[in-house]
């Protein structure tokens, strides 16, 4: 009997120590006691998977710092077992797979902490996975009958966990809500960026970071048909749930629209059972593609930001300007309330998700919405522009093919943004809307969204031709492919014998990397800055030469340049002679030699951690050439000697201190290169010593602030619900203006005399006096598409965009806009290369 009784407990106690546990039992403390590190939610979630056989993870990936990505799916066990078949229902309902959907149950895909300090989001995670996984938990048993919950607890573990260990660490023992506390005063670049400093949850469409590239992967594999977004806004806000604000893109289907009241709806009543305060409709559209919730949308989910008021300042609790603390534990409550009124929903309309999920794409398909069907992008231009265009649209499933020749098509020309008669070749690239990816083509293509209310909370254009700098054209007709698109296999080159020279163009990031790739391998490059024609073919202005002079002592100098080549798919051209035939010979003063740059970038407090994320992310991991971080705290004390380029990132310019400009001055005027971008321009402008000013002259000057004078007087007076409207009309939101390109000078080599800016800010500047206009807006004509305020529109007719001004023996780079916004503005990549590689040599 003892024995008997010794194996019942033996048995009891293993099966105690393998049952399912809640967050609570398995972390050792309540949620929202603390920040729970990434790795013990790892852990939590498989120790659920491996208790319960209806839970699944499914990893997807690793982030830049090497933590894993993954998603957790649980649902009935029955439709466990076949959940292959639904995933493969669900894309016959896109028309990626042919055949009749069989099974009709709703996919909820929830997201959770793409910010990285708005940390609240993970722990709602757990707490919410768990109420739905529990198996005792009859009411979820029932909600999940007829859906899978595929649920990401945390979208940005880089970003989480700096968070996340930097709050651990500065965190009272006792509860502190002062807000002046260390704890409630989160130090730069803060945790809401990934490692790279980019915002994930504005990288959706472009896939620029890894994170976003191997989620998106995972995505269009299940193509979800419900997809919430949880973040967290400011302290002294309550809760935002859908409906969105407007502008709502008109892409929006009325059910995507009817869906998001019903969601809002169920969760009001649930907030008002708690007499908790929420908004609706306010603030959060559903307009740049990029999102969320937006790209979801465009892909035939219902997308959902769900905002709860609190943030990395909040910590574990903090008092907000009504002086009551909002605590971490509150917040958990809130948002997991938001997340299972989600899984309710779904449930209560899980058929009609899927039979309006299924009608989208039919509908969207066979009959697209938008004025423009078809798009042209021109085959004989530049070919890595092309590809790394095409690139792209691969990443989100985009279809294209080759055109058939056909003369006389009309359609929207993008480098004129009017109206224009073209002719099609069979080498041009078809995309258009008559596809599973309909929508999301569309949108990504289309010259300008329509906005129903100017105030937005994004940029409002961002078409791909511009972008990536192609010539193309939009039609407001179908226009199929003559042929599927199949990429010409590159021509390796060969290493056959020892030229004199070998020559590569220069008009592409892909280049760029060539010649970073080249400048490791310590092989010696030269460009030329006129063009030369040479053994019967012409050479443009840019073009690089890598001459076996200079480079002899370089071992196995024809393998290394032509594996160099290959590995970017660069096509040589090889010389065995330094004589032209048309232009400067390869030894003249006019074919420059390129100096290895030895970059720094400067960082920290003052300076926007975003735009120095992306150039950080762009010399790192597409150029991989080394750049050193410089904290602009320590500007004073460094030896600014061991660097020939040094660039300033958007920025408030507060460490640029009388001594530490001094400085700077005293480098560039020895020799240094100085890059400045947007913002930073400020500690420049209308300085004694320096070319930059916002005005030609004292008149115009004196005039400008006579207007601003008379405009205010007027202004005065206006109601004050009316003055965030007048506050935009100062502000540029993604206004593209085609900018003339002074091709004869390094900076604007490449870039075939024009480059499509992206303007996201007001600021103006005159044409430089001394310095070299390189960039310009010249007339009111430049201006493309995208919102941009009346009161400064006027004003960018006959300003400079990117400029150089030399000081002593060195230069100051001026660039009025950001040429690389958010990674993806790709054309503008080149214009950085040219500016650190190029000008000044």
């Amino acid at each position: 009997m003892r024995k008997i009784y010794a194996l019942v407990l033996v048995l009891f106690l293993t099966f105690s120590a393998f049952a399912q546990k809640s967050p609570e039992e398995f972390l050792g403390y309540k949620l929202g006691d603390r920040f729970t590190p990434h790795h013990r939610v790892v852990a939590y979630f498989e120790h659920l998977a491996a208790t319960l056989p209806n839970v699944k993870l499914v990893y997807y990936g690793e982030t830049y710092e090497h933590r894993p990505l993954f998603v957790a799916m649980v649902s009935t066990p029955d439709n466990m077992g076949k959940l292959e078949d639904i995933r493969k229902d669900n894309l016959r309902r896109t028309g990626v797979l042919e055949g009749t959907p069989s099974t009709k149950v709703a996919l909820n895909w929830m997201q959770y902490n793409v910010h990285g300090n708005e940390a609240v989001a993970t722990e709602a995670a757990m707490m919410t996975f768990w109420q739905i996984a529990d198996p005792k938990n009859t009411q979820s048993k029932e909600w999940l009958k007829n859906q899978v919950l595929i649920l990401d607890p945390c979208a940005n573990p880089d970003g989480k966990d700096r968070y996340t260990v930097w709050y651990n660490q500065k965190q009272n023992k006792r509860l502190q809500p002062d807000p002046q506390s260390m704890e409630h005063s989160e130090p730069w670049p803060g945790g809401r960026p990934n490692h790279y400093l980019l915002d994930l949850n504005r990288d959706w469409a472009w896939q620029t970071q890894q994170e976003t590239q191997q989620r998106l992967k995972l995505y269009h594999d299940w193509m979800p048909h419900l997809f919430v977004d949880y973040h967290e806004q400011g302290i002294n806000d309550p809760f935002y749930f859908a409906p969105a604000a407007q502008p709502v893109h008109d892409q929006v289907s009325p059910f995507q629209n009817e869906f998001q009241v019903i969601y809002g709806k169920n969760t009001a009543k649930k907030f008002d059972e708690q007499g908790w305060m929420y908004f609706t409709k306010e603030r959060f559209d559903l307009l740049y593609p990029s999102y969320g919730d937006t790209y979801p949308m465009y892909n035939g989910a219902i997308g959902m930001t769900i905002e709860k008021g609190g943030s990395g300042r909040a910590g574990l609790g903090m008092l907000n300007a009504l002086g009551d603390t909002v605590t971490l534990r509150e917040r958990i409550e809130h948002q997991h309330t938001a997340g299972i009124s989600a899984v309710e929903v779904t449930s209560q309309n899980a058929e009609r998700l899927a039979d309006e999920f299924a009608n989208y794409f039919k509908t969207s398909s066979s009959n697209p919405k938008a004025k423009y069907k078809s798009f042209v992008i021109k085959g004989d231009q530049n070919p890595e522009r092309v590809m790394a265009l095409l690139a792209l649209l691969d990443k989100n499933k985009i279809q294209y093919g080759y055109a058939k020749a056909a003369s006389g098509l009309k359609g929207l020309d993008y480098n004129t943004g009017k109206a224009a008669t073209f002719a099609a070749t069979d080498k041009d690239i078809v995309v258009n809307a008559y596809q599973s990816k309909s929508v999301l083509t569309q949108v990504l293509f289309e010259p300008e969204a329509k906005l129903q209310d100017s105030i937005t909370y994004d940029i409002t254009s961002w078409a791909l031709p511009y972008a990536y700098g192609v010539q193309a054209y939009a039609l407001e007709t179908r226009l199929d492919a003559g042929k599927k698109f199949e990429k010409t296999p590159f021509e390796a080159n060969r290493v056959d014998g020892t030229p004199l020279a070998y020559l590569a163009p220069w008009n592409a990031t892909q280049h760029a990397k060539f010649l970073a790739a080249l400048i490791n391998h310590k092989i010696r490059v030269r460009f030329a800055e006129k063009a030369f024609d040479i053994n019967g073919k012409s050479y443009p202005i840019g073009t690089l030469i890598i001459h076996r002079n200079g480079n002899q002592y370089v071992s196995d100098f024809d393998k290394k340049v032509t594996d160099i080549a290959n590995k970017f798919e660069i096509a040589l051209d090889r010389s065995n002679s330094a004589y032209v035939d048309k232009g400067r010979d390869f030894g003249s003063s006019e074919v420059k030699t390129i100096v290895a740059p030895k970059i720094a970038i400067m960082s920290g407090a003052g300076t926007s951690s975003l735009n120095f994320g992306e150039l950080w992310y762009f010399f790192e991991q597409e150029l991989d050439y080394p750049v050193s971080i410089l904290d602009a705290d320590g500007l004073g004390r460094f030896d600014l000697s061991k660097y020939n380029v040094i660039i300033l990132p958007s920025s408030w310019g507060s460490y640029l201190s009388e001594n530490n400009m001094k400085k700077v001055m005293d480098w560039v005027r020895a020799g240094g290169k100085l890059i400045a971008m947007e913002n930073s321009l400020n500690a420049f402008a209308d300085k004694n010593g320096f070319d930059l000013s916002q005005y030609d002259t004292e008149d115009e000057k004196k005039a400008a602030e006579k207007e601003q004078k008379e405009i205010q007087n007027i202004e005065r007076l206006e109601p004050y619900q009316e003055r965030e409207r007048m506050g935009i009309s100062t502000t540029a939101a993604g206004a593209i203006y085609q900018v003339k390109i002074d091709p004869t000078h390094p900076l604007g080599f490449g870039m075939d005399g024009k480059f499509y800016t992206l303007k996201n800010n007001g600021s103006r500047y005159a044409y430089l006096d001394n310095g070299v206009n390189v960039g310009i807006i010249p007339d009111a004509a430049a201006y493309r598409f995208g919102y941009i305020g009346n009161k400064i529109k006027p004003k960018m007719p006959k300003s400079m965009v990117y400029g150089v001004e030399n000081q002593g023996r060195g230069q100051i780079v001026y660039m009025a806009d950001n040429p690389m916004f958010r990674a993806f503005w790709e054309s503008g990549k080149l214009l950085v290369a040219n500016a650190v590689f190029l000008v000044g040599q």
